[in-house]
């Protein structure tokens, strides 16, 4: 615990009388976005495989926590040591099965019984439904891959990945049909259905759809660098290249990239 001490010291004269008065005068909303942005970091760290920068963004993450344990402690809300406490306690009481006398099969079993446990928890207000406690702040994607995971822990789920490549094959035929009338509204939700669906299938064949894109999109960024390099080269800006070039391009750059 001294690395932990040492750091709340550091976050309590940062806050302190002669600290600094930026760190002195944020809350828990100012920074909320920072959280989420160093999170997002250490994903890619972690993509990457580096440990150096797992360690680094790591510590950044860690920071946010302290920095928010520090805000809560100066309004006498809580402190850090709480925060942990609090941690330790729902650790041991969701594993049971480690901790007391419950058996588990396998890890679903063990998924299925951290859900049942913290639907009986009663440190939160009443949930009226098991899709309360989903974060409306995650992303778009992530958001559904949870709402799909969740409803699936109670029976309400898709028997073979097969039968979702049907659904999405049908999601495109409506979103073609929207398309044919032009309304923005209906359009919206048939291309919602149609991005819902391919998490499905994600999910079904144990693939992460964030870490699916996140993959794509870098790779389109790759890709399409090699023709921006070629427009450098030749001393032209990319809208003087023709489609066709580009294009060209593109399909070089797929055979190496």
């Amino acid at each position: 615990m001294e690395a932990l001490d040492r750091l709340m010291d550091i976050m309590d004269t940062l806050r302190g009388p002669g600290g600094c008065p930026w760190d002195a005068e944020q809350d828990h909303k100012s920074i909320m976005k920072c959280l989420i942005e160093e999170t997002y970091e250490l994903a890619d760290a972690i993509e990457e495989e580096d440990a150096v920068d797992i360690k680094e963004e790591l510590g950044d993450v860690f920071l946010q926590v302290a920095f928010h344990s520090a805000i809560a402690k100066d309004n006498k809300l809580f402190t850090l040591d709480e925060v942990i406490n609090d941690l330790c306690d729902k650790l041991i009481y969701r594993h049971p099965h480690v901790f007391g006398d419950a058996k588990v099969s396998d890890s679903e079993e063990v998924i299925k019984n951290w859900e049942r446990l913290k639907r009986k928890e009663n440190t939160k207000k009443q949930r009226e439904s098991i899709l309360s406690g989903i974060p409306n702040t995650l992303p778009a994607l992530l958001n559904a891959l949870k709402i799909q995971s969740v409803v699936s822990r109670v029976g309400f789920d898709w028997e073979h990945p097969e039968g979702v490549v049907d659904k999405i094959k049908e999601e495109i035929q409506e979103l073609e049909e929207a398309m044919g009338t032009e309304n923005e509204d209906r359009m919206e939700d048939e291309v919602g259905d149609l991005f819902f669906s391919v998490v499905n299938l994600a999910r079904l064949l144990k693939i992460d759809p964030e870490a699916a894109l996140r993959r794509t999109n870098k790779k389109f960024s790759r890709r399409f660098y090699e023709i921006e390099k070629a427009a450098k080269e030749r001393n032209i800006r990319l809208s003087e290249m023709s489609l066709a070039e580009k294009d060209r391009i593109w399909e070089a750059a797929k055979k190496k990239i």
